[in-house]
């Protein structure tokens, strides 16, 4: 089995083919991969509201279910965030989505903790887009919150080698490995010192083609049982599949 816990929906700003869930379908098909999160472009870069609701729209042409979606929210708008968390529920949304660059929002903010912990009293996982050093700043806002479940998406990017340190801080954190310039030995080196438990499976379809990070956990040389963990298990287990 293997979910995707890091995916997209709609048109970037990068040049690359954009349509309808129709495109992750194929990719689903194309890759075996049996369960994909996505986000909708449009409430990241501009709208959440409107782009949750495209997206839900979507979701109800489509009645695949291999698709479920995170609520991507705003942290400089709650109260749109709880309506939206309020209406969009399980089994179709199994968590929510947080950009940090695109809302302005930094990780260690005091308004990124009340966001984190609005998620995490509706009792949903949450993937935050770290890039840098933040990835620490998430572990300790993961420390802060009583019963966060949030997960490290990209893995500090170009900061991957901070990751052990961000574990030490908290256990309430995961990783998610996607990037666009992945560098050599990075999935192994982070396994090795953090364990298998704590890596979740991710492509950042449809903005990459899920071939890069397929080929950075083969060139990492995974296990029978860390393969079923960072494959499947590990965001089965944190999004309630």
């Amino acid at each position: 089995m293997i979910v995707d816990a890091h995916a997209h929906w709609g048109p970037w700003f990068f040049s690359m083919e954009t349509g309808s869930l129709a495109l992750n379908r194929a990719l689903l098909d194309r890759f075996g991969i049996d369960v994909q999160v996505v986000s909708a472009i449009e409430a990241i870069t501009y709208d959440p509201v409107s782009g949750n609701a495209a997206l839900e729209r979507e979701f109800a042409n489509a009645d695949d279910p291999r698709l479920r979606g995170y609520v991507t929210i705003d942290p400089r708008d709650l109260a749109a965030a709880e309506r939206d968390l309020g209406r969009l529920t399980r089994p179709r949304w199994v968590g929510v989505k947080i950009h940090t660059h695109y809302t302005a929002t930094p990780i260690a903010s005091g308004a990124m903790r009340n966001a984190l912990r609005l998620a995490t009293d509706a009792g949903l996982p949450v993937l935050v887009h770290t890039w840098g050093g933040d990835v620490v700043d998430l572990a300790d806002q993961a420390a802060a919150i009583d019963g966060a479940c949030l997960i490290a998406g990209h893995m500090g990017a170009n900061a991957w080698r901070l990751v052990p340190d961000a574990r030490r801080r908290s256990d309430r954190i995961w990783f998610e490995p996607c990037w666009s310039q992945p560098e050599a030995h990075r999935i192994r080196w982070v396994l090795d010192a953090i364990g298998a438990d704590r890596l979740v499976f991710g492509t950042d379809a449809t903005l990459i083609d899920p071939s890069v990070t397929f080929g950075a956990v083969h060139a990492a040389r995974l296990s029978d049982s860390e393969r079923a963990a960072v494959m499947a298990g590990n965001a089965a287990d944190l999004l309630g599949l």
